[in-house]
């Protein structure tokens, strides 16, 4: 048997229910109210009752039965007592007037008849809850002004569900929606901002200085370098970069400014002894400052360095203004090291742009015979330092290729050397043009528009300051001291004191005729 219901007893009566219990706090309620109406609310609130008393005598049933006949006596009894005061009241009595308030209060008090108006404002109260806890920036002026904004708008629009007609009741519903849209989006926004990663990084500076910055996924190199320049003052040359370090592999890379920051940098172990640095690094964009050096390579030296200004115009134009990219035709004997061997064997490698492939031994050169060594979609560049002495590399002119990932020695990195400076040159910075394409022309566009803007500000500066327009003339020489200038001319002393033990003994200057 539920707990909710008890047997009879033998006298006749029933111990005491939530809906017994209901009725006689109406009772009591009843004898200042004199009218039909207020029956017919005492009537109502026992109909709910009885409606809750079931359902949670359904849900608790045991035994798989359910007394629901003692429910039905019990409400049958209820019903005529509550008949029997309704006939005993005068219909014709008019209603005692009542306080506004009163009624918002009982309203709010008693709970919602409506399962729609229940769940509308159970949903502005979540719905409110939730921006409420995502302004954590907020200030607290901010917050508690908008708790006291808040709530008189639920009392308000309580009362006007329950008191204003029909017309007024539409324009709520017809509001509510658009305060909840904006709402909701509120709410997203602030989401999509918590989601954000965000890093402290420290950044080294050549001198031996640092700087430490925050910065989030949503930020590119080229907006950490602008934090950079402000925060310390140097030159906006295109060469500027920001470098990554890794000393147990002995590589660096220079981040392209297009890239974010946050997810190379969140690849480092918790122990890592990789380096952020804040460098010149002139070779940035030497693809377009010398383009001929990469495109004109198989010419003869002399003729690639005499190449004038208009001429690098029309190669840049030609290999990065079309509608396909085209990359430097690069071929070349590099030498390979094997894996897990400090051993360099010679390998013929050709570029294109899916990749770099090789001549495997005993094979021609031809297209047919090239296999592919390496692709660049999940690839980066890294140029190494002292190598020769690490893997016992023909040459210190070496570079790798492997995946951002993998911060130590494996199969999957691949270790290349070129015979000079030139040659590596001409392999590194091809690879990143057959990788990032026309993307890197745009950064370098935008790298070269921000150098030009600060020199034409500084230019101007310096105009305006030589027109004497910007800054006063300086004096030549100090202004003078109108509290040193009132004490008269005293001639030096004739004693010298002596030198102290242990030093020579200076002897004074003769005196000028």
């Amino acid at each position: 048997m539920p707990p909710c219901v008890r047997d009879r007893q033998g006298s006749g009566s029933f111990a005491c229910t939530p809906v017994r219990a209901s009725v006689c706090w109406l009772l009591v309620s009843l004898k200042d109210e004199t009218t039909a109406a207020a029956a017919e609310r005492a009537y109502t609130e026992v109909k709910n009752q009885k409606f809750a008393l079931t359902f949670t005598c359904v849900r608790q049933k045991s035994g798989g039965a359910t007394k629901m006949d003692d429910i039905d006596a019990m409400f049958s009894h209820l019903l005529g007592e509550m008949d029997h005061l309704s006939q005993s009241l005068t219909p014709g009595a008019d209603p005692p007037d009542l306080d506004p308030a009163s009624i918002q209060e009982s309203t709010l008090t008693i709970g919602f008849t409506d399962l729609n108006e229940s769940l509308n404002q159970l949903e502005d109260t979540d719905l409110d809850a939730l921006v409420a806890d995502l302004r954590s920036k907020a200030t607290v002026q901010d917050f508690s002004a908008y708790q006291q904004n808040s709530l008189p708008d639920k009392q308000s629009s309580a009362a006007a569900m329950t008191q204003a007609p029909n017309s007024d009741l539409s324009e709520l519903q017809t509001k509510e929606p658009q305060t909840k849209a904006e709402k909701i989006k509120l709410a997203l926004e602030k989401l999509k901002e918590a989601k954000v990663r965000k890093l402290i990084v420290k950044v080294l500076m050549g001198d031996g200085s640092s700087k430490t910055l925050m910065v989030d996924e949503r930020q590119a190199v080229r907006e950490v370098l602008s934090e950079l320049f402000e925060k310390t003052h140097c030159d906006r040359s295109i060469d500027w970069s920001l470098c990554e370090t890794n000393p147990e592999l002995q590589i660096e890379r220079c981040f392209e400014d297009h890239e974010g920051l946050v997810e190379p940098l969140s690849v480092w172990t918790r122990y890592s002894q990789n380096k952020l640095y804040f460098v010149q690094r002139p070779q940035k964009y030497v693809m377009f400052t010398d383009p001929q050096l990469f495109y004109m390579w198989k010419k003869k030296k002399t003729g690639v360095k005499t190449i004038n200004e208009e001429a690098k115009q029309l190669l840049i134009k030609e290999n990065f203004g079309g509608s396909a990219l085209i990359v430097p035709d690069l071929e070349g004997t590099l030498h390979l090291k094997e894996d897990g061997k400090r051993v360099w064997k010679p390998r013929y490698f050709v570029l294109r742009a899916s990749g770099i492939y090789f001549v495997p031994k005993g094979k021609t050169k031809s297209s047919s015979d090239l296999v592919c060594f390496a692709r660049f979609e999940k690839v980066n560049v890294y140029t190494t330092h002292d190598y020769k002495q690490k893997y016992r590399a023909p040459t210190n002119f070496c570079f790798v290729l492997k995946h951002p990932c993998i911060q130590k020695e494996s199969h999957y990195v691949k270790f290349l050397c070129c015979e000079d400076e030139h040659t590596l040159s001409l392999w590194v910075n091809s690879i990143r043009i057959a990788k990032y394409g026309a993307v890197l022309y745009r950064s370098y566009e935008a790298a070269v528009k921000r150098a030009s803007t600060l020199r034409t500000c500084t230019s101007a500066a310096h105009k305006e300051a030589a027109s004497g327009r910007m800054c006063p003339v300086l004096h030549t020489s100090p202004p003078k001291n109108p509290d040193v200038g009132n004490y008269p001319y005293e001639p030096p002393p004739d004693f010298i004191p002596p030198p102290p033990p242990g030093h020579a003994e200076v002897t004074p200057p003769p005196p000028s005729v």
